[in-house]
């Protein structure tokens, strides 16, 4: 017998905003005490400029964390701590390999309270990094975002940043929408189930289009060269001047090195809550679907490193149980595989794969013009004696790649790779035969986009009664397509220049 559906209450998620806080993430702490902090987070993008930030550290007291009380207090206190942090560690010419006490007692106390580990996760740069411009607009309008903290000051790290807060956002009403179609299953209610796939991939259209905005405000050469260096973790990043990873220095003499992943969009607790309601199984990297193997016991290959299920722990705590415990209740693949007959419910839900994996094919474009295509370029220090010493991700990347199989992302991962299986494996648990066409289908010819029919207010009165179920196709999506043969990592859109 299923476990009981979890209540979103229960872990803090809200129904309206998803893993985003439901109050609005504090633009600074309330004590005074923490001034201190403050004043150098005002001040980064000026500290790392004059090279002045590791100084400043080290002459920082070291804080407590007793005047932090609510929970957006700590989430403020942590977020501004990892900024610190990776901007001590990546913030000069080579990297640091010790983060000083300052830093580290109070940033380690913080991980420890949220149960998130002591790095710039998803949570600090996106989740709680963010505010509105005016209230009375919703944050899912990219124009209406603006964010907290920055590395650089560029509108290009903001606008990155808050796309992915945008797709929160707008993802967010899917949660309690796909909470109550994992209830209705379980009362055998099809029909509802279908609207719910519907609507679900009807929004899975409206986040596609958002993902593509990136390239609006976000150059790729700026990305690449003064964002994704600071977001990189010390896992993996040997060749960026990392080779043991990272000591946070307590002062007690018997710290050692940790290694930790960076900042990392796999870190999204509603992209891999999607992947568990829909029954989606990601592999280690590297290792092919058999299903004749996995069938029988003991013959399967031994466990490997599974990056999506590691990045969980990167999430805060009560996101990482909620996504364990949906784990356990999941029951939409099995209720719509049990009635393959009835083709309006397994149509809804197969095209609600081939919408997810079409979000992935533009997030492998995106990857492709923003990281594989400039780590191909000329590497800075060819033309510029000021970086000729400097090390960090973007360097070694650039000296050191090739193609896009050798490059790591700032979660440590190889990076086109993983990013290519998890596309591929969204599909597997497909009902109807998929055809690997331009654009993906289900049944469709090349170049014809699948387009999810509309719910009607009819049909909802018929079914259930669900807030914002009735949810608009947008065109864009619909019509663009990743050719996933260019140069082996995906063109069209984004990487057509």
């Amino acid at each position: 017998m299923l476990p009981p559906v979890p209540v979103l209450s229960d872990y803090g998620i809200s129904p309206e905003n998803g893993f985003l806080p439901d109050r609005l993430p504090l633009q600074h702490l309330p004590d005074p005490y923490y001034n201190k902090w403050e004043s150098i987070v005002a001040n980064l993008q000026a500290l790392l400029l004059s090279k002045r930030l590791r100084g400043i550290i080290h002459d920082l007291p070291v804080l407590t964390t007793t005047g932090l009380e609510d929970e957006s207090e700590w989430q403020r206190a942590y977020m501004m701590l990892a900024f610190m942090a990776h901007g001590y560690i990546w913030g000069g010419e080579t990297p640091s390999e010790r983060v000083p006490p300052s830093i580290s007692i109070p940033l380690l106390a913080v991980a420890k309270h949220l149960d998130i580990p002591p790095v710039a996760t998803y949570a600090a740069v996106v989740l709680w990094n963010f505010k509105p411009l005016f209230n009375s607009e919703p944050i899912e309008n990219l124009e209406n975002l603006s964010t907290l903290l920055t590395f650089t000051g560029s509108l290009d790290e903001s606008w990155f940043y808050l796309t992915s807060v945008a797709i929160e956002a707008r993802g967010g009403p899917i949660v309690p929408l796909m909470i109550s179609a994992m209830t209705a299953a379980r009362e055998k209610d099809a029909p509802y189930v279908t609207a719910c796939l519907r609507s679900f991939a009807s929004r899975l259209d409206d986040l596609s289009v958002l993902l593509v905005r990136m390239h609006e405000n976000c150059d790729p050469h700026v990305f690449y060269h003064h964002i994704r260096p600071f977001l990189a973790g010390s896992q993996n990043m040997a060749e960026a001047g990392l080779p043991n990873g990272v000591i946070y220095d307590t002062g007690s003499g018997t710290d050692t090195y940790s290694q930790f992943s960076g900042g990392s969009n796999a870190q999204s607790s509603l992209i891999q809550f999607f992947d568990i309601v829909l029954g989606i199984q990601h592999r280690p990297t590297g290792q092919k679907f058999d299903k004749a193997h996995s069938d029988q016991e003991g013959t399967a290959p031994p466990p490997k490193h599974n990056f999506i299920h590691d990045m969980r722990r990167y999430m805060p705590g009560a996101h990482r149980r909620f996504l364990a415990d949906v784990s356990l209740c999941a029951n939409i693949r099995d209720f719509v595989e049990s009635r393959k007959v009835d083709t309006e419910l397994t149509g809804a839900y197969d095209l609600c794969l081939a919408r997810l994996q079409n979000f992935r094919d533009k997030h492998i474009a995106i990857v492709a013009r923003y990281v594989v295509m400039k780590s191909r370029e000329t590497p800075p220090w060819t033309r510029d004696e000021s970086n000729k010493h400097r090390q960090n991700l973007a360097l070694s990347s650039s000296s050191n790649n090739q193609d896009g199989k050798k490059l790591r992302g700032t979660g440590g991962t190889a990076l086109m790779p993983f990013l290519k299986q998890a596309r591929d494996e969204t599909v597997e648990p497909a009902i109807t035969p998929w055809k690997k066409t331009m654009g993906g289908g289900f049944g469709k010819l090349k170049g014809v986009p699948v387009v999810a029919p509309p719910v009607t207010d009819e049909k909802l009165e018929k079914t259930r009664s669900v807030p914002d179920l009735d949810l608009q196709v947008n065109g864009l999506a619909g019509s663009w397509a990743a050719d996933v043969e260019t140069d082996g990592v995906g063109g069209g859109g984004l990487c057509h220049y």
